[in-house]
């Protein structure tokens, strides 16, 4: 069994640091103070991730991001709004109520949702249902209800991990990879015309970004949508799912709905280029605010290099 990864955490911001006048502009929104604020430690954003208690007993949930201290994550919070404004009617997403950009902070505000994330190490009972639930999603989503960059573009820069390596080896690479990157490299450059469709993906799927129901699988967490091959999200869900005790990747694919029609060569070349970005991203340095994502990174990059290992039959 691979060894479980580190937790998927970024270091959360509070709620009393979001600027005063954006807390406000929150309350009167709302119709009620706000009395009580938790933290919520899954994920790797480094911003304000929190369930708010008002004072009338309702429940919102907040994430905000200061765009001084941290330009990346403004324009994914400002992304995922025009992303979930877009589909909640159609899809199990958390229900955007309002988002608001002023003072120097990015601020979403979503109505609470009473669920638990997969338990880690993944059970089978968990594991099925979100597998149907990606099958269930695949079809609401094709053709994409939301106009998305296409994974080609969202992607382009980062899927290209073997080629800076093959440029440039690393000695840290295990045995296979370097002995395999020029190939690798090759077989990558090939990942756009492969990863081409018309389903929305959500982008970045992991345990964290799921929350289970009474009834439904609620995806969380939606500034990497984009437009693409329906098969996707599963290819990328699951070498995080194997990383944290769940089933060998290659036979849950094989036997998904979502991947009935896929070409087998399409997806060793989509799966090249997400191995790639793990692996070329594991021996990144740390950003700020996110200690535990470049070993996150390489959990997940040993596992989707095995399973490419397995598909390409590489010596």
């Amino acid at each position: 069994m691979t060894e479980l990864a580190p937790a998927a955490t970024g270091s959360r911001r509070p709620w009393t640091e979001v600027a005063a006048p954006v807390r406000a502009a929150v309350e009167q929104f709302l119709g009620a103070p706000v009395i009580e604020a938790v933290s919520q430690s899954g994920g790797f954003s480094p911003g304000v991730a929190a369930r708010l208690r008002l004072a009338d007993g309702r429940r919102v949930f907040v994430k905000a991001v200061d765009w001084h201290t941290n330009k990346h994550s403004a324009p994914m919070h400002r992304a995922e709004s025009i992303v979930s404004k877009g589909l909640s009617t159609v899809a199990p997403v958390p229900e955007l109520l309002a988002s608001f950009d002023q003072d120097g902070w990015v601020l979403l505000l979503f109505a609470d949702v009473e669920g638990t994330q997969p338990e880690i190490p993944w059970r089978a009972e968990e594991l099925d249902r979100v597998l149907a639930a990606l099958a269930e999603l695949a079809e609401v989503l094709t053709p994409a209800p939301v106009r998305v960059p296409d994974t080609q573009v969202k992607y382009e820069r980062i899927f290209s991990g073997w080629r800076r390596l093959a440029a440039n080896p690393d000695d840290r690479l295990d045995p296979w990879a370097l002995r395999n990157l020029d190939r690798l490299a090759a077989l990558e450059s090939g990942w756009p015309a492969a990863a081409a469709g018309n389903t929305l993906l959500h982008g970045d799927l992991r345990a964290d970004n799921l929350l289970l129901t009474a009834d439904r699988v609620v995806l969380v967490d939606w500034p990497h949508a984009c437009r693409g091959a329906a098969w996707i999200d599963l290819l990328g869900l699951l070498p995080s799912v194997r990383m944290q005790g769940g089933p060998e990747p290659e036979p849950l694919f094989r036997a998904h709905p979502v991947a009935a029609q896929a070409d087998p060569d399409a997806v060793n070349a989509v799966l090249a280029g997400l191995a790639g970005y793990f692996t070329h991203g594991a021996l990144q340095p740390a950003p700020p605010g996110l200690p535990t994502l470049r070993a996150f990174q390489g959990a997940q990059g040993v596992t989707a290099v095995e399973w490419l290992r397995g598909r390409l039959g590489w010596p």
